[in-house]
């Protein structure tokens, strides 16, 4: 209410505000850096009790050329209209910006049910030792990231709808799509390390 409607945002609140969603970024990145320390420590280094092997001994890994493939572009294209929204947003062209947020939130909603689809169809769980636990971890976490996101932009949707937003003043809508792109780059790096050089 302060900041849409009462204009009282100052230019120290949104710096503020800048960098408080850059910080939480920040948090998420040393979050995510754990499950890849995890994930390259085994890989690098597999112990006996791996079969010394990588991935271990009767574990059969996720083609990366099918779904995950089809994730990665799905979640490339929803950064390339999460992107295509903001930059609608600051021109003032309010139908594109809606059409954009729609599409954008399809995606994270295609995404998550092609990963479910994944997981239902992998012949491992995550109590198959080291690799399993790594997976279905970094995996899941980012999974529950992209419908994190997608709620974020859902709000924003609802808020642009609603006219909370202007083409000066829309600093939520700059977060959640800088939240959605890191989203983006995080499963770049989960598909290139865990899916594709992981196998």
């Amino acid at each position: 209410r302060e900041g849409t409607f009462l204009g009282h945002h100052t230019s120290y609140v949104t710096k503020g505000l800048r960098y408080g969603i850059l910080l939480f970024i920040l948090s998420e990145v040393c979050f995510f850096f754990a499950f890849f320390w995890a994930f390259f420590h085994r890989r690098l280094s597999p112990t006996p009790e791996l079969g010394c092997c990588w991935p271990p001994v009767g574990i059969d890994t996720l083609d990366p050329f099918r779904v995950p493939l089809l994730n990665t572009a799905v979640l490339l294209a929803s950064g390339v209209t999460v992107t295509w929204a903001h930059h609608r947003l600051i021109e003032g062209r309010r139908s594109n910006t809606l059409q954009a947020l729609v599409l954008t939130i399809i995606l994270g909603g295609y995404f998550t049910v092609l990963q479910v689809g994944e997981y239902n169809e992998a012949s491992f769980a995550i109590s198959d030792r080291v690799y399993g636990s790594t997976f279905f971890v970094a995996t899941g976490f980012h999974g529950a990231h992209v419908l994190i996101g997608t709620r974020f932009l859902f709000i924003c949707l609802l808020r642009t709808i609603l006219w909370h937003f202007s083409t000066g003043h829309h600093f939520g809508f700059e977060a959640a799509a800088w939240y959605w792109h890191f989203v983006d780059v995080v499963w770049i790096c989960l598909y290139l390390c865990i899916y594709w050089w992981g196998t």
